[in-house]
């Protein structure tokens, strides 16, 4: 990266100032070596601050405010020592520098900041874009509990992580480039130096820490949108005749904000405990990353159809219904929802029994719900891979053919999740056994076995992608 002096007749580079030193020294003239016109006197620029300006306290620029030798791919470590030279108003010459990211690699795929401010320029007044709604800029600052300070590089230099590994950052949890915006906050920089930390301690490998900033962005999103979209909306109804929402909105941002962070930390760390608590269970270690599992997909009947017929609002309101009814049922029944997909949603259980009460509870309330289509659902049990929160594998694919060719109100399931119904009791292997199995049991005078379930083998036939498979179905007793 190359600095460009507008301000030198000769085009010559600024000799780089001391960042340890105060006053550092000042930018030569071009062709003489003497301190520049207007420069203030080296003896005053010598004497202690009262307030020296430090990397974190500095917005614009790294120690020394000078950003010459500064990589876009491999920044220096911000330094510890507080910052001196000109203040703000005192900058020589009243030139503005800029810093061009023209040595990257070719095929990185890193934003270029075109330029970056100099440290002596200075600062607008507001930092609100040109057309930007200065209520929304108020709620930014109340969310993020900061005001916009830094650049993207800025940033980056701060937390002393080079431009490639935080834009790789930030584009995992979900945020735009912003080119030479002046956008980020002190958080933004924290959430960098912390990604980075795990990264340097060992804790966490660079691909890894990129996975957990994925995850975290792609869920938190969801559920932000979710809040506005169906919460916040019919909260900020004005209240009264003549005000109006954006009145209302950010009263209730202060009043809201705490409480949901609070809850959604609550929530989290619970859902960590539970899931945290099921891996140290598994007996073999190559399970905690491929375990067995079944595999469900619910689907209702005729959802396309039905898309043709209702408004819109009305087609919401059902797909909201069905998410929530299938959210509330695999939880209570001790399974867990892998995602939703409008007309469908995908869960998983620790064992095949679990996941059968599971198919026949859902089936069993959309039944009764005179609203809601037929529901048909196909479950698989077999190794699966989990990534991020989600599933995947050849017994994933298996369980969504077999909900494609589930009849209406039933439960198709694969030979794996019938074999594991027998193994523990849940299911007889055919009826032919369970009536052998009742009349040894009278006769010995012992307590005759109860199954839940019953199995009915189906004809083979080739599923696309998977070959022949045996689908079974799958009734209460």
């Amino acid at each position: 990266m190359t600095v460009d002096d507008s301000g030198s007749g000769s085009g010559s580079r600024p000799a780089p100032r001391p960042a340890d030193g105060p006053g550092g020294g000042g930018q030569s003239e071009p062709g003489g070596g003497g301190a520049p016109k207007g420069a203030p006197d080296p003896s005053l620029a010598a004497e202690p601050r009262d307030e020296p300006r430090t990397p974190s306290s500095d917005p614009d620029g790294g120690p020394g405010g000078d950003e010459s030798g500064a990589h876009a791919t491999g920044l220096p470590e911000p330094a510890g020592p507080a910052e001196s030279g000109p203040p703000r108003d005192e900058a020589p010459g009243g030139h503005q520098a800029g810093v061009w990211a023209t040595d990257l690699p070719d095929g990185d795929d890193v934003p270029m900041l075109r330029q970056v401010p100099d440290v002596t320029s200075p600062a607008p007044d507001s930092a609100a874009e040109p057309g930007e709604d200065p209520l929304a800029l108020r709620l930014e600052q109340l969310i993020l509990g900061a005001e916009r300070r830094y650049t993207a590089f800025q940033a980056a230099r701060s937390a002393g992580v080079s431009m490639e590994l935080a834009s790789r950052f930030w584009r995992a949890m979900g945020f735009a480039d912003i080119g030479q915006a002046k956008a980020l906050t002190e958080a933004d920089v924290l959430a960098l130096r912390r990604l980075a930390g795990l990264v340097e301690a060992g804790l966490l490998s660079e691909a890894m820490a990129v996975q957990v900033a994925r995850s975290t962005g792609q869920t938190t999103a969801r559920l932000a949108d979710w809040q506005i979209d169906s919460f916040l909306e019919g909260l900020t109804e004005p209240p009264e005749p003549g005000m109006t929402r954006t009145e209302v909105t950010y009263p209730l941002m202060q009043l809201l904000l705490p409480e949901l962070e609070e809850f959604l930390v609550y929530v989290w760390r619970r859902q960590l405990a539970a899931a945290t608590g099921r891996v140290v269970q598994v007996a073999d270690d190559e399970e905690m990353v491929d375990r067995r599992l079944a595999v469900g997909f619910a689907d209702l009947v005729g959802f396309t159809r039905l898309t043709r017929r209702m408004e819109e609002e009305e087609l919401g309101e059902l797909v909201e219904a069905f998410e929530t009814t299938c959210a509330d049922l695999v939880a209570a029944n001790g399974g867990r929802l892998i995602k939703t997909l409008g007309d469908e949603v995908l869960f998983s259980a620790d064992d095949a029994g679990t996941a059968a009460e599971i198919a026949f509870r859902l089936i069993e309330t959309m039944a009764n719900d005179e609203t809601m289509p037929e529901l048909r659902v196909g479950i698989a049990f077999g190794t699966v891979t989990t990534r991020m929160g989600d599933v995947f594998g050849t017994t994933v694919n298996l369980a969504s053919r077999l909900t494609s060719i589930a009849p209406k109100d039933s439960v198709l399931v694969d030979t794996a999740f019938a074999e594991d119904l027998t193994r523990t009791g849940d299911a007889p292997a055919s009826e032919a056994e369970a009536a052998e199995v009742a009349s040894r049991a009278e006769k010995e005078g012992v307590e005759v076995p109860s199954y839940r379930f019953a199995l009915q083998p189906m004809w083979q036939r080739p599923v696309r992608g998977l070959g022949v498979v045996e689908p079974w179905l799958l009734t209460r007793r």
